[in-house]
């Protein structure tokens, strides 16, 4: 889960996220990551020639490090933080996405698009996990795991979609979407995965998106999304650095459905 950092002058070094798995590191106008899976930034590279979207020029790759030119603009703000941005901003954003949406597929499938199967047994693992150790109560676990069980009922048709579409990942100048970040997780998949990462705690822009996005959705699929994603990302967040319990994040989206 990626957090961009305000530009930075010179050579100066900012760290943007880094964990067990990888880092980002921004140094002048230059983006590099570092992480040691060569096939998680195969997946990233092969998707970023693929995607009908604007995204970050490649300048160069040395295993293990893939360096990015910066985007220009800013994001739409993070999970649990003050969003920005016009309605007309998010309006465009939910535009973009449903032309990534609606691009040729890739020959591969993503984050999004993992069998009912597997998504229900590492979700029911997940669930269990939070209640022996105590990180959740059994109520608010339960209760999501129910509204989480919307994703598993209905059929969908796969889209081109990125996987891990936080808003800190789509950056626009203006009302114009300059670029989209992090393809790692991309693939064929459901596209409403997509639109519920990308309003996770942001459900007063939600209307916006949508509007953009130009398309009946089923806010049933959403929200269970919303569960889905919350209830899996708990842990892992608490155990590499990150606070989940902060305002607006997680564990706040799960109360809201309560």
């Amino acid at each position: 889960m990626e957090e961009v950092e305000p530009p930075v002058s010179g050579d100066e070094v900012k760290v943007v996220v880094a964990h067990s798995e990888r880092a980002t590191l921004r140094v002048g106008d230059v983006f590099l990551k570092v992480d040691a899976d060569q096939a998680r930034v195969d997946t990233e590279v092969r998707a970023m020639s693929l995607a009908p979207v604007p995204t970050p020029e490649i300048l160069w790759r040395e295993p293990p490090v893939l360096a990015l030119a910066a985007l220009p603009g800013a994001t739409l703000g993070s999970l649990g933080g003050a969003s920005t941005g016009s309605a007309a901003a998010w309006a465009a954003a939910g535009a973009a996405i449903r032309k990534l949406h609606d691009g040729p597929l890739p020959p591969w499938t993503g984050r999004a698009g993992r069998s009912v199967a597997a998504l229900v047994a590492e979700l029911d693992a997940e669930c269990e996990t939070l209640v022996t150790s105590g990180l959740l109560p059994a109520d608010l676990v339960t209760r999501n795991r129910q509204v989480a069980e919307a994703a598993f009922r209905r059929p969908w048709t796969p889209a081109f979609t990125h996987g891990d579409l936080q808003i800190a990942h789509v950056f626009l100048d203006g009302d114009r979407v300059t670029g989209i970040i992090d393809w790692s997780e991309a693939g064929q998949g459901d596209a409403l995965y997509d639109l519920a990462t990308f309003t996770l705690g942001h459900e007063d822009h939600l209307d916006d998106v949508i509007a953009g996005y130009g398309a009946d959705i089923d806010l049933d699929v959403l929200h269970a999304w919303w569960s889905l994603r919350s209830l899996l990302a708990v842990r892992w967040l608490s155990e590499h650095g990150f606070d989940p319990f902060a305002p607006g994040c997680e564990v706040d989206v799960l109360k809201a459905r309560m």
